[in-house]
């Protein structure tokens, strides 16, 4: 899917990062920076814009782009939990990068959201089960 979205851009790169600022995939071009900052600065700058979308009354900026002279970054929530990274240059435009990202993150959502929906959830313990083991432990040490 991130080749795809590679090859109908012309973008050099695609990388998926958790929002806790976990990198969790890399696709194309093997970029020539620290993996580990690009992913923790990633993470914070959406998490700063969406406290600056709050302060205007937007609930979220779903998606964010920073210009450089030769490169550039469209940045874009995925599921609320993911973002993804497209790194382009002046080979390809903005609005074939928003274009074709748009498409992408309803694939990955759907993807993201089906994959979160098969986790188990954490095992829940029953109500009768503390009390016992309260009563249990005051019986040990002689409570």
């Amino acid at each position: 899917m991130l080749d795809q979205l590679l090859r109908d851009t012309g973008a050099r790169t695609a990388l998926m990062v958790e929002r806790s600022g976990q990198m969790l995939a890399t696709v194309g071009e093997v970029p020539r920076f620290d993996h580990v900052a690009f992913a923790s600065l990633t993470a914070a700058d959406f998490s700063a814009n969406d406290q600056l979308a709050r302060m205007l009354g937007e609930n979220e900026f779903g998606a964010l782009f920073h210009q450089g002279e030769r490169e550039s970054l469209y940045l874009a929530d995925v599921a609320r939990r993911v973002i993804l990274v497209v790194l382009f240059d002046t080979s390809t435009t903005l609005g074939l990068v928003k274009l074709r990202v748009r498409g992408a993150v309803t694939d990955l959502t759907a993807l993201f959201e089906e994959l979160f929906a098969r986790q188990d959830p954490s095992p829940q313990v029953e109500a009768g089960f503390l009390g016992d083991a309260e009563d249990e432990i005051d019986r040990l040490f002689g409570a």
